[in-house]
């Protein structure tokens, strides 16, 4: 399972440095100064390949999964803070990467 985590935040992170505005019309953002390019470069890009890659060197250590897990859980902490805040209207895309989000954090733990 450690391998499909990893190749999710690759594949994410590909898209992210070659496409950040198809990640942020996701999100109901289209179009993108540089400074938000930049910035989906940067956390949907750089960490997405970062994550990856870590988890592909490093599957045998268990505080890798362990710190990748906790990082899933805090960003759908932070999903489901923001659906308390301003409810989304639609299941796609807050809810599905709420619930992606913490599917691929109960695998890591449970490895």
């Amino acid at each position: 399972m450690t391998v499909v985590v990893a190749l999710f935040f690759l594949g994410m992170g590909l898209v992210g440095l070659a496409a950040p505005e198809r990640i942020a019309a996701t999100f109901g953002t289209p179009a993108l100064s540089a400074e938000g390019r930049n910035e989906v470069r940067a956390v949907y890009g750089g960490f997405g390949i970062a994550i990856g890659a870590l988890l592909l060197a490093a599957p045998a250590r268990p505080d890798v999964p362990l710190c990748v897990a906790v990082a899933l859980a805090g960003m759908a902490g932070g999903r489901l803070v923001a659906a308390v805040l301003e409810p989304p209207r639609r299941f796609y895309p807050c809810w599905f990467y709420f619930t992606v989000e913490m599917l691929m954090a109960v695998a890591l733990l449970a490895r």
